[in-house]
């Protein structure tokens, strides 16, 4: 049984706390849900801003396989800007076979302010994101030998030496932020999957592209997938936005309030130096605007169940919602927050509920007859 519910780990923490318990948390967090039956999750690679403590999210995979038992592990995403395709291949060939064929490679241009600590500018994290993509899906899924020079990477004659152990291949996702065409026009040329952010206030800084809503994101890859012969998996595709279940709507709002404004302001804010809140928008009322906005879920089981109903209605229908830890309340709460969504959010999505509750029903209605 599937939850279609999974993590999303960029991982962000706050600064001031113990860095190496804040690595070890991430790790009991996803044992802590493969035993609630979530799906899936992502670890997100980062080197500056000071939130983003893990630069090599493939360490706590490979730790997190050999602690779990069902869960899929995935890169959220490997930057293939700044690494060389055949490591990132090597990498997720070896994970592929930690994890017992329970590994998803993402794989994206990687993030800008990363990027200009290495030097690069954004046009060319795409072009890189662009040359290196069908290299690293030979690599990992193929059987050829490829010889390819660019400026910045030289193969020759390059096959892994280690079988893949998914004999059907490695899941390849391409992640989005909504911000350009160009990732989901990717996906669709190879026919990949995609992962997409709903985050639309983090895209507010002055001069960025405005924001490509959800539906358009899956509408240019189906487009792409149609030029080049592809298909593509709505069941394959992933929305990551903050969640939060409380057993009350006052409860779960009054949960995270503080946490969010320390996220939003103090590293979106100041740390990013992006533009995070709307004119119109107080401050006392910004975590509510981003939940009306659509990204966000805070509430009771009720309220998220209706908001991941919303998000399906206005995309036309997706796969998994991967929950994208924030830290914004306490370990305590965020514990039983996934509780709440695996055990009452979860069944009602994808109806694992119903049969109980049917033979109830017959049940009582064999009773009246």
């Amino acid at each position: 049984m599937h939850s279609r519910i999974g993590l999303f780990l960029s991982p962000v923490h706050e600064t001031g706390q113990d860095p190496h318990l804040a690595i070890r948390r991430n790790l009991d967090l996803v044992e802590y849900v493969d035993d609630l039956n979530f799906d899936e999750a992502w670890f997100g690679e980062h080197h500056t801003l000071g939130w983003g403590l893990v630069g090599a999210p493939e360490t706590l995979i490979a730790a997190a396989s050999q602690r779990t038992t069902q869960i899929k592990l995935a890169h959220g995403v490997v930057p293939l800007s700044g690494h060389h395709p055949f490591h990132v291949a090597s990498r997720a060939v070896h994970l592929d076979h930690l994890t017992r064929g329970r590994y998803i490679l993402g794989v994206g241009p990687g993030v800008p302010f990363d990027a200009k600590m290495f030097g690069l500018e954004q046009p060319v994290q795409r072009r890189r994101l662009e040359e290196a993509l069908p290299t690293v899906l030979e690599l990992v899924n193929g059987d050829e030998r490829i010889t390819q020079q660019t400026d910045w990477f030289d193969l020759r004659d390059a096959k892994l030496q280690l079988p893949r152990f998914s004999p059907q291949g490695i899941e390849v996702a391409v992640a989005t932020s909504g911000t350009s065409q160009s990732s989901p026009r990717l996906i669709g040329q190879y026919g990949l999957s995609m992962t997409s952010f709903a985050l639309p206030f983090a895209l507010l800084t002055p001069g960025a592209p405005a924001h490509i809503n959800l539906a358009h994101q899956w509408k240019y890859a189906e487009e792409s997938a149609a030029e080049h012969g592809q298909t593509l998996d709505r069941d394959k595709w992933r929305i990551a936005l903050p969640v939060h279940v409380a057993e009350t709507r006052e409860e779960a709002y009054a949960d995270v309030r503080e946490g969010y404004d320390r996220w939003l302001f103090e590293y979106f804010g100041k740390a990013a130096g992006r533009d995070v809140l709307s004119p119109d928008v107080p401050r006392e009322k910004a975590l509510e605007a981003r939940v009306e906005a659509g990204g966000a879920l805070v509430g009771s089981v009720d309220d998220v169940v209706a908001g991941i109903e919303r998000l399906h209605e206005i995309t036309g229908g997706f796969g998994t919602l991967l929950v994208y830890v924030a830290d914004w309340t306490s370990w305590e709460k965020t514990n039983r927050s996934m509780e709440l969504l695996a055990r009452y959010v979860a069944p009602r999505i994808t109806g694992s509920a119903a049969r109980p509750q049917e033979a109830v029903d017959f049940a009582i209605a064999s009773r009246k007859k």
